[in-house]
């Protein structure tokens, strides 16, 4: 698949999660597991097409992987859970999007430094950062969510608002 073609799937995934999270909406586990999932698969994907790695390219990438685990569960410290109609919601606030800043910025340097040192732009895929990043978010909000005690939103049907 073209390079702008996987740019534009990953962008609108991303921009769909986020606003949807910032109006706040209901929690549920597909909604939550889903977007990480998807994006890791993709980025391991595109990581599985690059020949040629060594040892030391993989620590690169398995290094930025738990940096943005790390930097995703910070990020899902930020996010308000909170029970409305009997059921789990989510929201992203104001810290969330400072987090996401810096978690950027962090990242964007990592990735000058692993160039610096010889790993290949495609073995450092988009999809696999953002993916490790959501799927850090999902852990700490899923387990914000279970311990609320509070039950997880029911699944909406594809295209159900």
């Amino acid at each position: 698949m073209n390079n702008w073609v996987h740019t534009a799937l990953i962008a609108a995934v991303v921009v769909v999660v986020v606003v949807r999270r910032l109006r706040g909406e209901p929690l549920n586990a597909r909604d939550l597991l889903a977007p990480p999932v998807v994006l890791t698969g993709l980025g391991l994907w595109a990581l599985s097409q690059h020949h040629g790695l060594g040892v030391g390219d993989y620590i690169w990438v398995g290094a930025g992987a738990v940096l943005g685990v790390a930097f995703g569960a910070l990020r899902g410290a930020t996010i308000r859970v909170y029970e409305r109609d009997g059921m789990l919601w989510q929201r992203y606030t104001g810290r969330t999007f400072l987090v996401a800043g810096l978690s950027l910025a962090a990242m964007a340097g990592f990735a000058a430094l692993a160039a610096r040192n010889g790993l290949a732009a495609d073995a450092r895929p988009v999809q696999l950062s953002i993916g490790v990043g959501f799927l850090g978010e999902a852990l700490v909000v899923g387990c914000r969510a279970l311990a609320s005690g509070v039950p997880f939103a029911p699944e909406r049907r594809p295209f159900e608002r």
